[in-house]
């Protein structure tokens, strides 16, 4: 998972990022509200975000978060145990808190949690440029004019948009999308994926040689 750790204390910076390196994560580590918001042009996959930070508050930047629609789960770090602060955290759209001083070993396993229900919830809205998608409704638009997409173009956006912009192996991508790997659903793959690049702009679904592709 990609891990964006916000926190202007570099020893614990450094300490959780280690920790969730060996977990496996792809960490990124920001020291300010401005950095985080740098760092977040990048989809991120969990955000660990302390409230105390020099330019800003922790709570701020997760209101703004939301109000742009960023789905990605946040754990906010407080070093204060206040009820009235961590309902003011939660009020603004954080997923879980860990009052500070915490275990590593438990910041671990709210991390791997939070990434755990954060994979299992499919992408409702996806933009990119002038395109919007509206997923659950099965609704389109370019340049804020209506597309008309079908059935299975909108199975093959489907298994893109619920990876969050990692490559879909092409055989996944056609057992999720067709349920079968044969040379004839192969064949419509690349029919389809050309279409949907003729009706929402030819960058949308990228193509990644020998492997598959990927929702921008």
């Amino acid at each position: 998972m990609r891990v964006l750790i916000v926190d202007d204390d570099p020893e614990l910076a450094e300490l959780v990022e280690r920790a969730l390196v060996r977990d496996g994560h792809v960490t990124t580590v920001a020291a300010s509200v401005e950095a985080a918001r740098e760092a977040l042009l990048d989809p991120q996959d969990v955000v660990v975000l302390d409230i105390g930070l020099p330019d800003g508050s922790g709570v701020e930047l997760c209101r703004e978060l939301r109000r742009a629609e960023r789905a990605e789960p946040v754990l906010l770090l407080t070093a204060q145990s206040a009820v009235a602060q961590r309902v003011e955290g939660l009020n603004a759209g954080a997923d879980d808190y860990l009052v500070k001083p915490f275990a590593v070993a438990e910041l671990r396993a709210r991390v791997h949690a939070l990434g755990r229900r954060r994979a299992s919830q499919p992408t409702v809205r996806h933009r990119w440029q002038n395109v919007e998608l509206d997923l659950a409704a099965r609704r389109a638009w370019r340049d804020e004019v209506e597309v008309e997409i079908t059935t299975r173009e909108w199975a093959i956006l489907d298994v893109l948009a619920r990876a969050n912009g990692r490559v879909v192996l092409r055989d996944r991508l056609l057992e999720d999308a067709w349920g079968e790997v044969t040379e004839a659903a192969s064949a419509s793959l690349e029919v389809l994926v050309g279409r949907i690049r003729r009706k929402l702009g030819r960058g949308l679904v990228r193509t990644v040689r020998g492997q598959g592709y990927a929702l921008e």
